[in-house]
């Protein structure tokens, strides 16, 4: 759904579950942008799958300095589109977050593509 269609109640909820899955604070997501790690994970705009930060950007790393401008606005000032994208982040962290694998996951693919998108499962 488009979010000029969002009611002020969806709004409000699209907001708290967002502020919920988004558990990098700015600082750390920023600092983790910055990382070559965090560039070499994902997928480029074509579905291509990034294996190096010489390669397009991916989807989750543009996503994650997206993110940032968000949580930079206030509550009252958020667009159509910040509401459009913060459904995005919401619904790539409960699928990807459903993939988990199984073990130890914190040098892995999976957990840098989340964090990527504001979201460390650790």
């Amino acid at each position: 759904m488009p979010a000029h269609g969002l009611t002020a109640d969806e709004k409000k909820a699209t907001h708290e579950a967002f502020s919920t899955l988004v558990n990098m604070t700015a600082a750390q997501l920023r600092k983790w942008l910055a990382n070559e790690e965090s560039r070499g994970v994902g997928m480029t705009p074509d579905g291509d799958r990034v294996t190096g930060s010489n390669q397009h950007e991916s989807v989750g790393h543009h996503m994650g300095e997206r993110i940032l401008e968000i949580r930079g606005r206030k509550q009252a000032d958020l667009s159509d589109d910040d509401y459009a994208d913060m459904r995005k982040v919401i619904g790539y962290i409960h699928r990807h977050s459903a993939q988990r694998p199984k073990g130890d996951i914190t040098d892995t693919r999976w957990r840098k593509s989340l964090m990527n998108w504001g979201h460390d499962p650790l």
